[in-house]
């Protein structure tokens, strides 16, 4: 669904709006794009959480 979002915010983004769509446009492609890597970033951390540790 995020990466919906990513596409549609880059369509508005893009020359053939006015001035003010194409800035909410771009507020909307950086909002995705945080959402899509905070994300994986806490994903990522849920996962080294749930590891057993192993001794070295």
């Amino acid at each position: 669904i995020s990466a919906i979002a990513v596409v549609g915010a880059i369509i508005i983004a893009g020359p053939d709006h006015p001035p003010m769509i194409r800035l909410l446009g771009g507020i909307a492609l950086f909002a995705s794009v945080t959402n899509i890597v905070s994300g994986f970033l806490i994903t990522d951390r849920m996962l080294k959480m749930f590891k057993p540790d192993r001794p070295t």
